[in-house]
């Protein structure tokens, strides 16, 4: 005599946790998820997918990248474009701006002038879905998520041994943080 465990036939448990819409009410925003949505749906392209999919990410999860990380992925990349789900921003550190094709949710003003005068290209999602409706010749780049200020105090917390996060402090001067010892004279730092 076995008992068999029950079958969760009701999908209580099961959840994805993806999300399926953008928190956006931008109308335009919303027109260009509704476009993507057919294009993945009506080609066996996995780009259009991944866009998708990108497009429903949260602010926090659709960083911005600087034309200077953009330039270095796109060395010896001639004819092809940079697909961002997300902001292209400038870089003063950066002296002169190689040509490129970008593609992107949005660009600073001077990030757009600066791409534009190397002789480059900047597009949106629906100008690269009427040329490039399957993804060919582009390379899909996302920034770096955790170059974010708020994930610097994240982890271990601050003045626990081997903690490297960052702690909340107004500043950095003689009477923040310096009390119980921890001052160089007593030994730390």
């Amino acid at each position: 005599f076995s008992v068999a465990m029950g079958i969760d036939i009701e999908n209580k448990h099961i959840r994805k946790n993806v999300r399926t819409e953008p928190a956006s009410n931008d109308p335009y925003f919303l027109l260009l998820v509704k476009f993507y949505r057919f294009l993945a749906r009506r080609t066996n392209s996995r780009f259009n997918k991944v866009i998708l999919r990108r497009l429903c990410m949260s602010r926090t999860n659709r960083p911005p990248m600087s034309i200077s990380r953009i330039a270095q992925n796109m060395k010896g990349k001639d004819n092809k474009t940079a697909v961002i789900v997300g902001s292209v921003t400038n870089d003063e550190r950066m002296l002169d701006c190689p040509k490129v094709s970008v593609c992107a949710l949005r660009f600073s003003e001077t990030a757009r002038s600066r791409i534009l005068a190397a002789g480059g290209e900047c597009l949106t999602f629906d100008q690269l879905a009427l040329s490039r409706p399957k993804g060919s010749n582009t390379i899909l780049l996302r920034g770096r998520r955790n170059a974010r200020e708020a994930v610097k105090h994240f982890g271990k917390a601050p003045g626990v041994p081997n903690s490297t996060s960052k702690p909340y402090v107004r500043a950095k001067g003689r009477k923040f943080e310096r009390a119980r010892g921890r001052r160089r004279s007593r030994g730390f730092k």
